[in-house]
């Protein structure tokens, strides 16, 4: 995961002024609205944006991160008291307590190990009901991403909410088949720098709908972008997976 932004409280700011509501957002609300699902999980919920949105709409969320700074400022923001905030994973989940589970913001790519992916799939299945559902974003390695993370191209002038500008900026190194390391590079007004680095994993459709299947999901729709597109056709460069867990509760 991310090393720095979410537990230095200076680039849990940088990334609330970033990262404001989006088409990403809109997207999760209107598929969490489609089907009956009171009980929602959000992991990797970072600074609790989509959280709180959720259970504002009258959901019983459960919001899970590994990082206290990311938290401390979800439980800050209005709303937050609707909100259960967890400090851990997904191993804290009790068994099919939950309707819906969601993993945004591309938390997906977080997990490198095929082990450690497996294990976080199967501790969502077994946290959901049979026929719950699991909703997650994961860029499209076809897309590259990563070869716009370099200081030319991505830099760019963050301003936060206090109106201070920090100069930021990306640097991405492939490590494996794609498997990128990218370190994100923070320069503020009172000369300070921070960075925040993390190697993250980009699964092809086919690895993604094994693992899946593997773990106890059966796979409903995969969209290429924020406006339902088939994949390879929006210019989003997304999998947009929706997956249904199946009736047998894998072990």
């Amino acid at each position: 995961m991310w090393h720095g932004e979410f537990r230095d409280p200076r680039l849990v700011d940088v990334y609330d002024a970033e990262c404001p509501w989006g088409w990403d957002d809109d997207f999760f609300m209107a598929v969490l609205a489609e089907r009956s699902a009171h009980r929602v999980i959000d992991l990797g919920c970072g600074t609790g944006r989509l959280a709180i949105a959720m259970a504002e709409a009258g959901h019983e969320v459960t919001a899970i991160d590994p990082a206290p700074a990311a938290l401390a400022a979800a439980r800050r923001k209005p709303g937050s008291e609707r909100v259960q905030w967890v400090h851990g994973s997904v191993e804290q989940l009790p068994v099919r307590s939950y309707d819906a589970a969601f993993m945004t913001s591309h938390v997906a790519q977080s997990f490198v190990d095929d082990e450690e992916w497996d294990a976080v799939l199967r501790g969502l299945r077994r946290a959901l009901i049979p026929e719950g559902r699991l909703v997650f974003d994961s860029r499209d390695p076809a897309d590259e991403p990563w070869e716009l993370w370099n200081p030319e191209d991505s830099w760019r002038t963050v301003v936060l909410d206090d109106g201070a500008a920090v100069e930021a900026w990306s640097e991405a190194e492939e490590t494996g088949p794609n498997t990128v390391h990218v370190t994100q590079r923070y320069r503020f007004d009172d000369g300070r720098d921070l960075a925040n680095s993390a190697t993250l994993r980009f699964r092809t459709e086919p690895e993604l709908r094994d693992s899946l299947r593997e773990a106890g999901f059966r796979v409903d729709r995969i969209y290429g972008g924020w406006g339902r597109e088939p994949v390879g056709l929006s210019g989003d460069g997304e999998f947009i997976v929706i997956a249904v867990a199946t009736p047998r509760l894998m072990s």
